[in-house]
């Protein structure tokens, strides 16, 4: 008998990364642009990661330790002072191969309500309209838990949930909590989420720094989202106005 050909892999998961190069790809990153509104934002024909969360959840710091740059997200001594979405560009050589975005933060009440109902419309519009997001990371600090406004905003994305939106849930400042009160805060923060992945982070003692960068990398690899449609033509939302 003839040697057996070899297996069709066309429909096989992505090769795995290692977590140094996940990290490599991450450094790539670099400011692509910013905006103010939804509709100012470019269109993309590539995978788009979302970072949202309250305004002192660390989202730029933990954007700035994946891509291992100290001022490639802005982070503010005051919380709530960003105003825009930031988008970052990923890829080897210039290319063009995902996009993350720095959400406006929510919650924090040094700032006006007018400002606060502006920023969170702006952020919800984006979460629910932006065609080309495929994923997004909602960034929590441990001791205080998912907020009522962290699972308002995951209640309003189940519908992109169920039609194949990704979804982290990053427990930050992991460092501050004992082995003890970790395993406690994945596992009721596991129940609240009702899906999606949830890890700790820490960008002092980088834990889980490594991992969420092979995580990042997978969910823009097309073979990893069986429910996404090709880059070219990125998964239209069931409640886009």
């Amino acid at each position: 008998m003839p040697p057996s050909s070899p297996a069709d892999t066309s429909s096989a998961a992505p090769v795995a990364i290692d977590g140094r190069a996940a990290m490599a790809w991450m450094h790539t990153a670099r400011f692509f642009t910013t905006a103010a509104q939804l509709h100012q934002l470019p269109e993309v024909q590539v995978p788009e990661i979302a970072f949202v969360g309250r305004s002192n959840a660390g989202k730029s710091t933990a954007i700035n330790t994946l891509a291992q740059q100290r001022q490639l997200a802005f982070a503010s001594k005051k919380p709530g002072r960003t105003q825009h979405i930031n988008l970052f560009a990923l890829g080897r050589q210039g290319a063009l191969e995902a996009v993350l975005a720095d959400l406006p933060g929510y919650g924090y009440a040094a700032v006006s309500r007018e400002d606060k109902l502006r920023w969170q419309r702006v952020m919800l519009n984006y979460l629910v309209q932006r065609k080309s997001l495929s994923a997004f990371v909602l960034l929590c600090d441990p001791r205080l838990g998912l907020t009522e406004l962290d699972e308002a905003l995951l209640d309003a994305l189940r519908p992109r949930v169920q039609a194949g939106l990704k979804f982290l849930v990053l427990l930050t400042k992991a460092d501050k909590l004992t082995r003890a009160q970790q395993a406690k805060a994945l596992s009721i923060t596991r129940l609240q989420a009702g899906g999606g992945e949830v890890r700790l982070f820490s960008a002092l003692s980088k834990q889980g720094v490594e991992e969420v960068a092979q995580l990042l990398w997978q969910w823009t690899r097309p073979e990893s989202n069986a429910t996404a449609t090709p880059e070219s033509a990125p998964p239209a939302p069931p409640e886009e106005a």
